[in-house]
């Protein structure tokens, strides 16, 4: 991979996000409504909003583990290499979505 700038480069970007997805899920914040005692005058608004909050995790947490799989593919050189049928994962597909784990036509049957 050393010698491959495009490689370096998905690595590069892919590390930036997963740090950003960590400052996401652990900041201040992390979880909004968290502050609300349970004598809160508009209950419904804080279970809303924690409904909110939650649902919000854990597509952070579903993203991260996707660039945590990404950064794993590049290590070990399977990188834009489809999980269903091994075939290569098209260069437009993974400019688009760097975490793709499946080629477009697998992608489709699902």
């Amino acid at each position: 991979m050393a010698g491959n700038p495009v490689l370096t480069q998905v690595r590069t970007a892919l590390l930036a996000e997963r740090e950003e997805l960590v400052v996401q899920l652990s900041g201040p914040g992390a979880l909004a409504g968290a502050h609300y005692d349970a004598n809160f005058a508009d209950s419904s608004q804080v279970t809303a909003e924690r409904g909110e909050a939650e649902a919000l995790a854990t597509t952070l947490q579903s993203t991260l583990d996707d660039v945590d799989r990404a950064l794993g593919k590049l290590d070990d050189g399977t990188y834009g290499t489809c999980d269903a049928c091994g075939k290569p994962i098209g260069e437009s597909r993974l400019e688009a979505m760097p975490t793709a784990r499946r080629c477009i036509s697998c992608a489709s049957k699902r």
